[in-house]
């Protein structure tokens, strides 16, 4: 399109106002023709491909950036293929790697609470939960739990704790905890109690929509002993509904449902808060019944009666 030349006046002088808005309305303002030229898509609307086996000019023609001959031209090679010998995994052996079924916990350490409880930073008087943990900044992200790690308690020649760091008793509900860090914490006269979190679970409790440790399956009679802090209900228990109608929490906290999780916090070892469903004689395992219970499965054992005229 040839570019449009703007008229000019027949007078060189002024034209008047009534001229020029006749002019302006009769002849539209035009444009140039390289205009057309600089026109383009808005950034991010197009993506060029990579046209492949086009012919030499799309820079992809020919071998289509496969190079000439080999196996990775004609076709897909796995993964660690070695030409056809033994693969390297097999020779050597597979080294490292990630547990895919590993909890993701955030570590803490028994001095580094004692530190927080020195600045006033957490009350010692009170039970130090994941939510007065990570509010204090003791820890920086929960993930999926705390785990309570004993650095800074001494140890003697067989391994055993023979000093702590702690300068007081501390009452402690955590995911999982080290057995120098629970001897330690019970040696001050403190405790640790091993609960089961989600990552749902702990993101309720930092907004206080959920209790940071009482459920269905909680121990009534310990969560009567003071750990509670509140006035304790009928027959000196409290019941999870009270104390969600006392505190007015939205949500229940989860129990574990899978096995390996129901074992963990069912052993005393573990100070495990499920401990109490344990029957006389009985181990955490699911799998394996307790004395008591094959005994009454297996019934009254009948004596047999032997005939009187027998000789043997």
């Amino acid at each position: 399109m040839p570019p449009r030349l703007q008229l000019l006046p027949f007078q060189w002088q002024r034209p008047s106002t009534l001229s020029t808005i006749l002019t302006s309305f009769l002849h539209p303002q035009s444009r140039n023709a390289h205009i057309l030229a600089s026109l383009s898509d808005t950034p991010g609307a197009y993506n060029k491909r990579i046209r492949r086996g086009r012919g030499p000019a799309s820079g992809k023609g020919k071998t289509s950036g496969r190079g000439h001959k080999g196996q990775k031209q004609h076709g897909k090679v796995p993964a660690g293929f070695n030409g056809g010998q033994t693969p390297d995994i097999v020779v050597h052996g597979e080294r490292g790697g990630v547990n895919v079924h590993a909890t993701d916990l955030a570590p803490i350490n028994l001095d580094r609470i004692q530190s927080w409880i020195d600045q006033g930073r957490i009350d010692a008087t009170r039970p130090i939960t994941v939510r007065e943990l990570t509010q204090s900044r003791c820890i920086h992200q929960p993930k999926e739990g705390v785990k309570l790690l004993g650095r800074g308690v001494e140890k003697d020649d067989h391994e055993i704790p023979i000093s702590s760091v702690l300068k007081q008793p501390i009452h402690l509900v955590v995911s999982r905890a080290s057995s120098a860090a629970i001897a330690a914490v019970e040696a001050a006269g403190g405790s640790v109690t091993t609960r089961f979190y989600t990552k749902s679970a702990i993101a309720r409790i930092m907004r206080r929509e959920m209790h940071p440790f009482v459920s269905m399956q909680w121990n009534k009679e310990s969560a009567s002993a003071g750990l509670l802090g509140t006035e304790t209900g009928e027959q000196g228990a409290l019941t999870e509904a009270m104390v969600m109608r006392e505190m007015g929490f939205k949500y229940r906290l989860p129990d574990p449902t899978k096995r390996r999780d129901i074992e963990y916090y069912r052993d005393p070892a573990h100070r495990g808060y499920l401990s109490h469903l344990l029957k006389p004689l009985e181990g955490p395992s699911l799998f394996f019944r307790s004395p008591v219970e094959r005994k009454s499965a297996a019934g009254v054992k009948k004596e047999k009666i032997l005939p009187e005229n027998r000789l043997w």
